[in-house]
């Protein structure tokens, strides 16, 4: 396994049924205040591990950035003990066994959904780099990289530019993955492609946060069509 990745065994015991998971809503503002609901228990969270890597050019990785905390909901908010783009990806490593890398904020995120959207913002606006708080990973042998995030106002988070900046993607295949709020895939291909003009950006999946637990068979359609079952 290659040093700086999650467990996928570990990782998987997230992925269960009802988990009421969702990302952080598309755009600032988006969504009212909703009465305090009991936190939900989507399973452990998980330390990085180790990763295996695949045969040159021809292996497959899920890099992915998640927060936990209070989140949009169906136009509230509700707190997540696991976000709900850790269990997308769960979820599509446990159907193709794919390696995991998780990316893991140094300065972690607010817990509170409204500040976490005015600091993303501010990292907007500043075309910032949040540090990355572990070693990125060894790309190498990697033909198909999966880069899963939530999408927060229009496009993925900045700390996956931090990890774009960090790593050379020439020549795989980038497949982006997203949760989000309404935006589906956002400008997430486009901001890819900017940063690996040397790769090929291919077909996307986005799922609401909200529908996640539910979303087996669309996962299911997604890695027959992207040729990574």
């Amino acid at each position: 396994m290659r040093a700086g990745a999650v467990s996928r065994r570990e990782l998987l015991r997230v992925a269960v049924a009802g988990a009421g998971v969702v990302a952080v809503a598309s755009c600032a503002g988006t969504g009212g205040q909703a009465a305090p609901r009991e936190p939900v228990a989507a399973g452990p969270t998980t330390a990085p591990r180790p990763t295996s890597g695949g045969t040159a050019g021809g292996g497959a990785l899920i890099v992915f950035f998640s927060r936990a905390g209070e989140n949009y909901w169906d136009g509230g908010r509700r707190d997540l003990e696991v976000g709900s783009t850790e269990v997308l990806a769960t979820m599509i490593a446990e159907r193709t066994g794919i390696d995991l890398h998780r990316v893991t904020a140094a300065d972690p995120y607010p817990h509170a959904y409204d500040e976490t959207v005015a600091r993303n913002v501010r990292e907007q606006d500043e075309d910032a780099r949040p540090q990355i708080a572990e070693p990125l990973p060894d790309l190498a042998g990697y033909g198909t990289v999966i880069l899963a995030s939530p999408i927060w106002n229009v496009r993925p988070p900045m700390i996956m530019s931090t990890f774009l900046d960090g790593v050379s993607l020439a020549g795989t295949t980038i497949l982006p993955v997203t949760t989000h709020a309404m935006s589906g895939l956002g400008r997430a291909p486009e901001v890819y492609a900017t940063f690996a003009p040397d790769a090929v950006v291919g077909e996307g999946l986005a799922v609401r946060g909200e529908r996640v637990a539910d979303a087996g068979p669309e996962i299911d359609r997604w890695v027959r069509a992207a040729g990574i079952g």
